[in-house]
C-alpha cells in the first residue's frame, strides 16, 4: 500500500507545506490554506474517481513502457499542465493578453481571472462534455462487449453499436442542440468546441484501430521489428487517448474550484493533490487486478461518465454544485460495486 500511495503522501505535504507558506505570505492565514487545500483536493478527487476506474481498464492493457509514461510525463502534465497551464492559455486566447500578463492577473486580480475563466466555461465544457459524451457512448455502443450490468438497457445499446458513426452521430446532435440554447454571440464558439471534442475522439480512435489492424496483419519473424513499433504506437495513441480523458475531467475541477476560492495558488495545489491521489488509484486498480474481480466496476465508471458529460452541456445553460457530480458519480461506483460483490458470490455458489 505504501508503495502505492507512498510518493502521492510525499506529494501532497510538500504542497500543504507550499499552502501553509502561501497562506501566511499572502495574509490569508495558515489555517485557511489548509481547510481550502483539503477541501479542493477531495473535490478532485470525488470529481475524478470514474476516471481513475477507466484509466484503469485502459492501463492494463498498456505495454511496461507506457505505463510508466503514464505515471511520470503523465503526472506532470496531469497536475501542471492541466491544472494550471492550460486554464492561463484559455485566458490567454480569450482576452488576447500575453501569457505573463495572465499569470500576474491570476496573482494580482484573482476576480478578474476568475471571471474570465467563468465566462469561457461554456466552450471549455462543450468540448469536454463532447468528448466524455464519445467515451461514454463508444462504450455502451460495442457490440462485441460480453459482459452487461444493466442489460436489458445495454444490450439494446450494443445492437445499435452496429451501425456505423451512430456515436458521433448522437454526439454531433447533442453538441447543436446545445449550440443552439446558447446564447447568439457564443453559438459559433460553442459548435466549434463541440466538434472538435468529438473530432479529437474519432481521431485518436482511427489510430487506435489502424495500429491494431497493423498488428493483425504482422506475422513471422520478419515481421518483429514492424510488431515492436506498431505496438509502440499504440501504447501512444492509448497514452494520448487518458491526457485528454484526464483534460476533459480537469475542466470542471478547474472552473468548479474557483465556487471555492478566487486564490490560484491554493486551487493548484489542492487540484494537484487531488490529481496526485488519482493516479495512486489508478495504480491500485491495476496491480490488484480489481477491475477483473469486480467486473462492473467499469460499467459504473461510464454511465458516471455520461451523466459528467450531460451536466457539462446543462452548464453551458444553469450552474450544477460540483458536489452534486461528484455525489452522482460516487453512486453509480459505489452500486457497480455492489452489484459486482453480488455477481461473485452467485459465481461462487454455482
Amino acid at each position: 500500500m505504501l508503495k502505492t500511495y507512498g510518493f502521492s503522501i510525499v506529494f501532497s505535504v510538500v504542497c500543504t507545506g507550499l499552502a501553509l507558506m502561501w497562506g501566511h505570505h499572502s495574509g490569508m492565514g495558515v489555517w485557511a490554506a489548509l481547510w481550502l487545500v483539503a477541501v479542493l483536493g477531495i473535490l478532485e478527487i470525488s470529481l475524478s474517481f470514474d476516471n481513475a476506474v477507466v484509466n484503469a481498464a485502459v492501463l492494463r492493457n498498456m505495454t511496461e513502457f507506457w505505463q510508466k509514461m503514464f505515471l511520470t510525463v503523465g503526472i506532470l502534465i496531469a497536475v501542471f499542465g492541466m491544472r494550471l497551464v492550460f486554464p492561463i492559455v484559455i485566458v490567454s486566447v480569450i482576452t488576447g493578453m500575453s501569457n505573463m500578463d495572465v499569470i500576474q492577473m491570476a496573482l494580482n486580480e484573482p476576480d478578474r481571472y476568475g471571471k474570465v475563466l467563468t465566462d469561457a466555461y461554456p466552450m471549455i465544457a462543450t468540448f469536454g462534455g463532447s468528448f466524455l459524451l464519445m467515451v461514454f457512448l463508444a462504450f455502451m455502443f460495442d457490440p462485441e462487449r460480453e459482459i452487461h450490468w444493466l442489460e436489458p438497457i445495454e444490450r439494446r445499446l450494443a445492437a445499435l453499436g452496429k451501425l456505423e458513426s451512430v456515436t458521433a452521430l448522437i454526439a454531433l446532435i447533442v453538441v447543436v442542440i446545445t449550440s443552439l440554447a446558447i446564447d447568439e454571440a457564443l453559438q459559433f464558439k460553442v459548435l466549434l468546441s463541440g466538434v472538435a471534442g468529438v473530432a479529437l475522439f474519432v481521431a485518436i480512435s482511427t489510430l487506435d484501430q489502424l495500429f491494431e489492424q497493423r498488428m493483425e496483419e504482422m506475422t513471422g519473424e520478419s515481421a518483429k521489428s514492424d510488431l515492436t513499433s506498431t505496438v509502440g504506437k499504440m501504447g501512444f495513441s492509448a497514452f494520448l487517448y487518458l491526457e485528454v480523458l484526464d483534460a476533459s475531467f480537469s475542466f470542471d475541477g478547474v472552473v468548479g474550484a474557483f465556487a471555492v476560492t478566487r486564490d490560484v495558488v491554493i486551487i493548484m495545489l489542492g487540484l494537484a493533490i487531488g490529481a496526485i491521489f488519482v493516479r495512486s488509484i489508478t495504480i491500485d486498480l491495476v496491480r490488484r487486478g480489481v477491475l477483473q474481480e469486480y467486473v462492473y466496476l467499469e460499467h459504473g465508471a461510464h454511465y458516471a461518465i455520461g451523466v459528467l458529460a450531460g451536466i457539462m452541456f446543462v452548464g453551458t445553460q444553469v450552474h450544477i454544485p460540483e458536489v452534486i457530480t461528484g455525489l452522482i458519480g460516487i453512486a453509480f461506483i459505489l452500486a457497480a460495486y455492489l452489484s459486482s460483490v453480488k455477481h461473485r458470490k452467485a459465481e461462487a455458489a454455482a
